[in-house]
C-alpha cells in the first residue's frame, strides 16, 4: 500500500515568491529514487525551484534522499512508499505525481536489480520475476508517463537500461533480456510520441560501481557521478540512445559482431 510524504525546504511566503515564473520550477519524478545512479541524478538537477516526486519502496531510505535535497537547494520533494513489482499501484502513482507537480519536466525511471544468473539458471520464477522488475515494470511506467507527458505539453523521459541488453551473455542473460526489451521499448516510444514534444532518451551504461555490483569483478567500471554528468549532457542535447563512458559503444558494436561459433565459446 503506498504512502506519501511531503517536505518543503524553508521558502519564502507565497507572497514573496509571486513573481517567481513557472519555467523555474522544474518538476522532476524519479522511479527508484534510492538507486545510486538515481540519486547522482537528482543532486545533479537539484538547483532552487526544483520540484521532486521520489518513489521507492523503503520510506526511510527515500525520505532520506528527500531531505539531502532539500539541503541542496529543492523547493519541495515529495515522497511515494511503493513496490514497483505492483502494477496496479501505477495509475495512482502517475495521477498523483501530476497532481502533485502540476507542471513536469522530467521522469527518470531508474529502479531494478542485478540478479545472480547463475543462481536462477534453474529457477524459472527468479527469471520471471527478474523480467518483470528490470522489463516489464519500466516498459509499462515508460509508456504511462509518456502518454501523460504528451496529454500535458510534453517533457523529457529517462529510461536506464544497460549494455547488457546489446546481447546475451551466459553471465547476465536474464537481466541483459530485460534490458533489452526495455531498449527496444524506448526506441519505439521515441519514434510514437517524439511528435508529442516528449524526448525519450535511453541510457546504456557498462557496470557502474554502486551496492549492486560491490564485490564483482567488471571491466571498465565507472562511478555513478560519471553517468549523472553524461545524462544532464544527453538531456541538454535532446539524445536518442547514449553510452556511458562511451567508450561502450564500440566495444558493444564488437561484440553485437563476434560470429556465434566464436561467441558462444567466450566466458563472459
Amino acid at each position: 500500500m503506498e504512502t506519501m510524504t511531503s517536505l518543503s525546504s524553508q521558502q519564502p511566503s507565497a507572497d514573496a515568491n509571486e513573481h517567481q515564473t513557472n519555467a523555474q520550477q522544474r518538476g522532476i519524478v524519479i522511479l527508484g529514487a534510492t538507486s545510486s545512479i538515481a540519486m547522482a541524478i537528482a543532486r545533479l538537477c537539484c538547483q532552487p525551484g526544483s520540484r521532486f516526486v521520489l518513489v521507492g519502496r523503503s520510506e526511510e531510505n527515500v525520505s532520506a534522499v528527500a531531505r539531502d535535497l532539500l539541503v541542496r537547494g529543492a523547493t519541495s520533494c515529495d515522497v511515494i512508499v511503493a513496490d514497483l513489482r505492483a502494477r496496479e499501484q501505477y495509475d495512482d502513482i502517475v495521477q498523483r505525481s501530476r497532481e502533485i507537480l502540476v507542471s513536469i519536466d522530467l521522469v527518470l525511471i531508474a529502479h531494478g536489480v542485478l540478479p545472480n544468473q547463475y543462481e536462477i539458471d534453474r529457477d524459472v520464477r527468479a527469471t520471471t520475476e527478474t523480467f518483470l522488475v528490470n522489463g516489464l515494470s519500466a516498459i509499462t511506467l515508460a509508456q504511462m508517463f509518456c502518454i501523460d507527458l504528451a496529454d500535458h505539453g510534453g517533457g523529457s523521459l529517462v529510461v536506464l537500461s544497460s549494455v547488457a541488453g546489446d546481447r546475451g551473455r551466459r553471465s547476465i542473460y536474464a537481466y541483459g533480456a530485460a534490458k533489452a526489451a526495455l531498449t527496444q521499448f524506448a526506441s519505439g516510444l521515441r519514434a510514437a510520441w517524439a511528435q508529442h514534444n516528449v524526448h525519450v532518451m535511453t541510457v546504456k551504461p557498462g557496470p557502474v560501481d554502486t551496492p549492486m555490483t560491490h564485490g564483482k569483478k567488471m571491466p571498465f567500471k565507472t562511478t555513478p557521478e560519471v553517468v549523472a554528468k553524461a545524462v544532464l549532457r544527453g538531456l541538454q542535447r535532446k539524445s536518442s540512445t547514449i553510452y556511458v563512458p562511451k567508450k561502450w559503444r564500440a566495444i558493444m558494436w564488437i561484440v553485437r559482431h563476434i560470429p556465434e561459433r566464436i561467441f558462444m565459446k567466450l566466458p563472459f
